[in-house]
């Protein structure tokens, strides 16, 4: 008898502690990128970045004109000067490939640092938003169903539409 209501305790104590590992979780998913891009702040960021792009490459293009120039007018002058002299400028035009090769690379870690700097509130926020409208659904879990975020199959709740009603605040 005192084994029976041993074994009666045991199943009865496996099924409750059982029961919240059979819960369904609630999934759903969103397109991360479509909606990082849908937020007015990802173009205002968009359009920054494009403007600074464009300085550099002006920039950039304005040095290399300049290094054509110089190039050109030595060598138009390499008759005139002693061998020495030509060498100094070959030089010189080394110095100022070399100089623009290093502007170049600057300028592309400067647009990778400001780009970071300026995406992180954004995507900060659409995770807050996604976020919030997850739990006030009822989700337990969100998807990023984004070209190669892994998720292979999305049939489930999109969270799209209700996120970007919910930047509207």
């Amino acid at each position: 008898m005192k084994t029976l209501k041993t074994i009666a305790i045991a199943l009865i104590l496996s099924f409750v502690l059982m029961a919240p590992s059979n819960a369904q979780s609630k999934v759903a998913h969103v397109n991360s990128q479509e909606f990082v891009q849908a937020l007015p702040s990802y173009q205002s960021v968009m359009t920054e970045l494009d403007q600074r792009e464009k300085t550099y490459r002006t920039e950039i293009d304005d040095l290399l004109k300049e290094a054509q120039k110089t190039n050109e007018r030595y060598q138009r002058e390499a008759g005139t000067k002693t061998e020495e002299e030509n060498q100094k400028r070959a030089m010189e035009l080394q110095e100022m490939q070399q100089s623009i090769m290093e502007y170049r690379q600057t300028a592309s870690e400067d647009l990778q640092k400001k780009q970071e700097e300026l995406m992180r509130p954004v995507l900060e926020r659409a995770r807050e938003v996604i976020q919030q409208v997850a739990r006030a659904k009822g989700y337990d879990y969100v998807l990023d169903s984004s070209l190669g975020a892994g998720v292979l199959m999305a049939d489930g709740y999109d969270l799209m539409a209700d996120a970007k009603t919910a930047i509207g605040e």
